[in-house]
């Protein structure tokens, strides 16, 4: 079945309308607690993420080793959840870690700012002020979060095959042209293409993060690439002992796929301070 992935600028009703398509078409909805509680569970510090979750990571926090784990486990997280079908995912990038999966259906949630700070304003009791900056620190965080881990601008239209103005539209008429449009867009052909891709995609991050947390292999920026029966590792490493080593433990978990390596081996590189 679909995969569905929910972009939302606040007060857009995103929630709202994930919550009742998921009732209406029988998915699943995983929401951000969903998520941060699998994140935690997979072995990320539930202290650590305040500073990564959907927001810009500050400064030092961008440089941190913490960055790319908590990338990791969230990549994981999220295709865990794809794998299972039938599932609405909203933020944490999910657009962009499934974008490759032809059963993906990814939507935006807008509204003009004047809309969003009258909800605001009902919901929270808040003066205009207040609400403002909410819309505008809450904008500036998703853009920084999208553009740090993934290098994508959120706001862009051309990443989701539809993009609402919830401004316009109410939670019941949203529900009904999600619900027609994203059996045009999956159909059970890529349906099928896309049990067998998300697959791929899992068992790549899972080799990932084993290499990572497990063998404790420093190798940055590390991504495995899973195309028919070749399986490639892709990042940055001080030595050809590590890569070898990954290729090594890369070998023994796909038996069957022939391993190549992408990794490039820079001498005293250091990705942290």
């Amino acid at each position: 079945m679909a995969v569905i992935t929910i972009s939302r600028q606040v007060a857009a009703l995103g929630d709202e309308i994930a919550t009742a398509l998921a009732k209406e078409i029988g998915y699943k909805f995983i929401g951000r607690k969903d998520i941060e509680a699998r994140i935690v569970e997979l072995g990320f510090p539930a202290e650590k993420l305040k500073k990564y979750d959907e927001r810009k990571p500050g400064f030092f926090a961008s440089l941190a080793k913490d960055r790319d784990e908590y990338l990791d486990y969230l990549q994981l997280a999220v295709l865990e959840a794809a794998a299972k079908d039938n599932c609405i995912l909203i933020g944490r990038g999910s657009f962009v870690i499934l974008e490759n999966l032809p059963n993906h259906f990814a939507v935006r949630f807008v509204a003009n700012e004047a809309v969003r700070m009258e909800r605001l304003k009902q919901e929270f009791g808040w003066e205009d002020k207040q609400a403002k900056q909410r819309i505008s620190e809450s904008a500036a965080n998703r853009v920084g979060f999208h553009k740090s881990f993934f290098n994508v601008d959120n706001e862009d239209a051309t990443h989701y095959h539809l993009v609402l103005n919830t401004g316009m539209l109410d939670v019941d008429s949203s529900v009904k042209i999600l619900k027609e449009l994203k059996d045009i867009v999956v159909t059970p052909e890529k349906e099928a293409e896309g049990k067998k891709k998300v697959e791929e995609l899992l068992s790549a991050q899972r080799l990932v993060n084993k290499l990572v947390f497990e063998y404790n292999l420093n190798i940055n920026f590390l991504h495995a690439v899973i195309s028919g029966t070749t399986l490639t590792l892709q990042g940055v490493a001080d030595s050809s002992a590590l890569v070898e080593k990954a290729m090594s433990v890369a070998q023994k978990t796909f038996p069957d796929y022939k391993i190549e390596s992408a990794i490039s081996v820079v001498q005293d590189f250091k990705a942290y301070p």
